[in-house]
């Protein structure tokens, strides 16, 4: 199979889909991989260094996506890149189309076979291609607001930690998961006192056990959140429904129950976020203030760290890769569920439930598209 690597385009998307190393591996096993040019510099890694692997660098990225029968990128294709995708080329990247019609729209006349990162699933519910990148997310979401707490970028001027003789700041996690869990780590070990709200008793109960002494659990639900919205300086928002769009915890009208320059992170934006008045927002120009409330929705929070992201993702997605690669999609989907979770449109159809519902729009099974 030729494999193709493109560079990510997205603004200020520093990470790569592959390793030198994943293209030894995809060598050796009779492949060939094209890498466009500079594909890896963000994350570090020359080109000499695909070549050496075995990679051939391709200069026109027309030409990559022309010749590959797999596209592997890390986030989602955008509209420049729509036109570049072939009928039955296999596209393996985060997709999250629950939180674009357009994109969804956009896979769907393409006729290519899309398999999302984030719903290959394990047996006992896990992500294992979300979950590196949901560590990467949730310890950024507290170091990022606590910078934008500080006055200078409209916050209430609060340092997360405190002094002695001056209470540590008030933090808020909504979603007891991956992001949640390394939020509240991170806010913890800063010094905040720290809230974890989750609608499993048996997740809070673990937490309780697990986590330092300045993180106290709460049930989730709209009478909670009321109660602790005017006493937090920051909350963020780690909810996630598999391949479905986030939930609104948090609606326009209860920022007014907000102390003014309280910041909320909204990590959830990749599937539409969980605060009623998020957007997504980008690197270059991260936030924006709503009734003077701060808030940071950076859709690809991940890229600004490309070295520890790339590492961390190509790690987990390199061995469903080479089953691909080797087997074929249909062969590799009917032998591995897991990788049959991620199949979100196939040839023109709608195969995952959640994006379908998403739009009101028609799906038929993952099974039926592998007949």
């Amino acid at each position: 199979m030729i494999i193709g690597v493109p560079k990510e385009i997205k603004t200020l998307e520093n990470r790569v889909a592959l390793l030198p190393g994943g293209v030894t591996e995809l060598t050796r096993n009779g492949h060939e991989v094209l890498v466009e040019k500079s594909a890896g510099l963000g994350s570090g890694f020359r080109d000499e260094l695909y070549k050496d692997a075995g990679a051939r660098i391709i200069d026109d990225v027309d030409e990559l996506w022309k010749r590959s029968e797999m596209i592997m990128k890390v986030k989602e294709p955008i509209e420049v890149e729509y036109d570049r995708i072939q009928e039955n080329q296999i596209i393996f990247t985060y997709f999250h189309f629950a939180a674009s019609q357009e994109l969804t729209e956009a896979i769907v006349e393409s006729n290519c076979i899309a398999i999302a990162y984030e719903t290959v699933e394990k047996a006992n519910g896990s992500l294992p291609l979300l979950i590196p990148m949901s560590e990467v997310a949730g310890r950024m979401a507290t170091q990022e607001g606590a910078k934008y707490l500080e006055k200078t970028y409209g916050g209430r001027g609060t340092l997360l930690g405190g002094i002695p003789g001056v209470l540590p700041a008030n933090v808020l996690v909504l979603g007891g998961g991956m992001v949640g869990v390394n939020a509240a780590k991170i806010a913890a070990g800063m010094g905040a006192t720290t809230t974890i709200m989750d609608i499993s008793l048996d997740k809070l109960r673990y937490l309780e056990d697990v986590m330092p002494r300045n993180v106290n659990t709460m049930f989730s639900s709209e009478a909670n959140i009321h109660r602790m919205l005017p006493h937090v300086d920051m909350i963020i928002g780690a909810v996630l429904k598999h391949g479905a769009k986030a939930p609104h915890l948090i609606s326009r009208d209860m920022l007014s129950e907000m102390v003014p320059g309280t910041v909320l992170v909204d990590v959830a934006i990749d599937q539409g976020g969980c605060f009623e008045t998020s957007k997504p927002t980008t690197h270059d120009d991260p936030i924006y203030q709503v009734d003077d409330i701060v808030h940071y929705c950076v859709a690809n929070m991940p890229g600004a760290v490309p070295q520890t992201s790339t590492l961390g993702l190509t790690n987990v997605t390199l061995p469903y890769a080479i089953q691909l690669a080797d087997k074929g999609w249909k062969k590799a989907l009917k032998e591995n569920d897991e990788l049959k979770m991620g199949l979100n449109i196939s040839e023109g159809k709608i195969t995952y439930p959640y994006v379908a519902e998403a739009f009101d729009m028609d799906w038929i099974p993952a099974d039926k598209a592998l007949n």
